[in-house]
């Protein structure tokens, strides 16, 4: 039997990482998109991949990238992200692998 005490111990609020994290990225991971609710209840949407059970954040500058380097690069396999900023003043910049 877990007391509430415990619980509340163990408990760790789901967070979404980013992309960012990754040392590479397949252009073959499957992506999800779903709508949710920020802290003031208001709906936003998320695009996001899951590798080993986490949840990594695919911000849409990124994926216009992505795209803008397979119309040059069709056989685009690998890729990573970097960011510099942070906030409002993030910048996002796809570095192709392989």
């Amino acid at each position: 039997m877990v007391t509430i005490k415990q619980d509340a111990m163990d408990y760790v609020p789901k967070q979404i990482k980013n992309i960012t994290e990754l040392e590479a990225v397949s252009v073959e991971q499957e992506i999800k998109t779903e709508t949710r609710k920020n802290k003031d209840n208001e709906e936003y949407v998320v695009s996001y991949i899951v590798i080993s059970g986490e949840e990594y954040r695919i911000p849409n500058s990124v994926r216009e990238q992505i795209k803008n380097i397979l119309k040059e690069k069709s056989d685009l396999k690998t890729f990573k992200v970097t960011k510099t900023g942070e906030n409002l003043n993030t910048k996002y910049q796809v570095v192709q692998l392989e």
